[in-house]
């Protein structure tokens, strides 16, 4: 097997620092996994796609035989608690996060009978967002793969070379049972454990990158924090977005920051937050090429600046 160098990937992607200060123990203040609580309610019935989700979810688990209606019925209710039963918990018939996770468990795959040994070289990570899959190096060499969940087209994965900021056990409700915290600038993202196992090898998340809760566990004690990861992948995103305008977040805005740094016409921070400066930094672009008077990255500057 031919060693992977981490020169040849940085030469393809771009590196940005940690946030200067910022703490190591930075909570999110919204739990973008979270899902409202399910239950029987006979005058309101609940009704949406989470209910759809779960009756498809159930009835993957031998568990529901009705119709995917999206409403939350008294055969829902009868299913979940069947779950709840058969996995000693109260059976009240409310999916809240612990049944979620408890139905989590089936889609899981089967435990390997002997642990994996851990690298003994330096570790990086590479998550290849097209493939879906979180591989780990040992000395430049792939040691281990897994197959992960990215971001929704959406809320696209950050590509880029970033490191573990912060790691914790049981982070919050919907994230698994361990958290790894990336250094991305515009938000938190992380890579974690998850209570939907069986959205694992698809595009599904707000931008982190889910894990099996039996990999992500495996995963944790071989990685430090200042563990380097990079996140290959599109930088403009799953499908390239037709505009950016002020307000965008996302890998997208560092790459137009940093072409426009090097055009000099933005001097600011490339940090991927498409703020007043870069929006000054555009509408000279656009006026210096007789473009129409705008302040957005469009397709005709998408081209002139080579992307």
């Amino acid at each position: 097997m031919w060693k992977v160098t981490i020169t040849i990937l940085t030469f393809f992607l771009f590196t940005v620092p940690a946030a200067a200060g910022e703490s190591p123990y930075l909570v999110c203040p919204v739990n973008c996994e979270y899902q409202r609580p399910l239950y029987l309610n006979n005058v309101n019935p609940l009704q949406g796609d989470d209910v759809r989700e779960l009756q498809e979810q159930l009835q993957e688990a031998g568990l529901y035989t009705g119709e995917i209606t999206g409403i939350y019925g008294p055969r829902t209710a009868a299913a979940v608690r069947a779950l709840q039963e058969m996995n000693n918990h109260e059976p009240n018939g409310v999916m809240a996060q612990d049944t979620w996770y408890l139905l989590g468990l089936v889609a899981e795959p089967v435990t390997e009978k002997e642990p994996f040994p851990p690298p003994k070289g330096e570790v990086d990570l590479i998550i290849d967002v097209q493939n879906r899959t979180l591989t780990v190096l040992n000395d430049g060499y792939p040691y281990r793969q897994f197959p992960v969940a990215v971001g929704k087209a959406e809320t696209p994965t950050p590509v880029g070379n970033w490191s573990i900021r912060r790691k914790a056990l049981n982070w919050g409700t919907g994230f698994g049972t361990r958290w790894m915290g990336l250094t991305v600038t515009w938000g938190i993202y992380g890579i974690h454990g998850t209570n939907k196992p069986y959205s694992i090898s698809t595009r599904a998340s707000h931008g982190c990158i889910r894990m099996f809760n039996q990999h992500v566990e495996e995963l944790y004690p071989w990685v430090e924090v200042n563990t380097p990861v990079h996140i290959v992948g599109n930088i403009m995103g799953p499908e390239r977005r037709p505009t950016l305008v002020l307000g965008d977040r996302e890998s997208g805005v560092l790459e137009i920051q940093r072409l426009m740094q090097k055009h000099g016409y933005y001097d600011g921070p490339i940090d991927g937050i498409f703020g007043p400066q870069l929006q000054r930094a555009v509408i000279q672009f656009r006026k210096d090429h007789n473009l129409r008077h705008d302040n957005r990255v469009d397709r005709e500057m998408y081209q002139l600046l080579g992307l």
